[in-house]
């Protein structure tokens, strides 16, 4: 009981002084974005040029003064949120879609190439796990090919595929396998060597073992190779969707910033970081539920 009120003790306080670093962030974020003074003793009309241009130009972009008239503020990020989510998945056309419908696309970009990225590395991941000498086989090619950026795919998928949608799950898949099948081959090749002479003497089969004795003993590691993919997929699927153009979080970002738009801009971003939040949360709690206390 003592051990559980601590726990809740501490929640409570982590949480309160997460509240009070928001509040200072956007106090000090509203005092930046206050409108500057206007100067005294000038004559109507001089010193205007720069805004008047600005103006001009957004009247021909078709878009409102107030979105060139420096950085957005906290109140006016806060309107953009509610308006999106109020209709999150609206189609006015192929570049005018609600925020629902963009992060839908690019969830699917990235769970089709997550799974399979798993379906490859976890097969793979065991061979090299349970074989030195598979283990010295691909860890040439593991090496060099781990540390190419993913984005570097995108023209040589773009070229062969010749489908941007599918040439984004493809970097969504070459970027997510690595750190899947390092941590499998790592967490299965880490097994206790007495749990394995246990399931040899009892003359369990080489299926029931994986699957009874090694998988559930790699599994914590191999979550956590997961948890890592999914991080950096969905860090990569923005920057792959403002590359390719079409739809997803990544165009929507670069379509309101053509627009002059930042207030959705800083919308989307935050949008890409909660949801971010939210995939980590999850894998954590699968993480956590396949963890064992020895």
């Amino acid at each position: 009981m003592t051990l559980s009120r601590n726990k809740l003790r501490d929640l409570l306080a982590s949480s309160l002084l997460s509240l009070v670093i928001l509040a200072m962030l956007l106090m000090a974020w509203h005092v930046a974005t206050l409108p500057a003074p206007e100067p005294t003793g000038v004559a109507a009309g001089s010193g205007n040029t720069g805004n008047s241009t600005q103006d001009e130009y957004a009247r021909l972009m078709g878009q409102g003064a107030k979105k060139t008239d420096g950085f957005p503020s906290p109140a006016q990020v806060g309107q953009t949120i509610v308006a999106q989510l109020s209709d999150p998945f609206y189609d006015r056309g192929p570049n005018d879609k609600g925020i629902g419908i963009q992060m839908a696309h690019s969830l699917g970009r990235v769970g089709i190439g997550f799974v399979l990225a798993l379906l490859t590395a976890l097969p793979l991941g065991f061979l090299i796990g349970m074989s030195p000498l598979w283990q010295r086989a691909f860890n040439p090619f593991i090496q060099i090919l781990k540390p190419i950026s993913p984005l570097a795919w995108m023209p040589l998928a773009l070229y062969t595929i010749k489908d941007s949608s599918i040439s984004g799950i493809f970097v969504i898949f070459i970027c997510s396998v690595w750190p899947m099948l390092i941590n499998t081959a790592y967490g299965v090749g880490a097994v206790r060597r007495e749990w394995l002479n246990v399931a040899r003497t009892l003359e369990v089969s080489a299926l029931r073992k994986a699957f009874l004795v090694i998988l559930p003993a790699a599994a914590p590691t191999i979550l956590t190779g997961m948890r890592i993919s999914i991080g950096i997929a969905w860090l990569v699927i923005v920057a792959a969707e403002m590359l390719v153009g079409g739809t997803g979080i990544g165009y929507f970002v670069w379509n309101e910033w053509n627009n002059l738009s930042l207030t959705s801009v800083l919308f989307a971003i935050l949008m890409i970081g909660v949801v971010g939040m939210l995939l980590d949360f999850a894998f954590a709690s699968l993480q956590r539920m396949v963890t064992y206390v020895e």
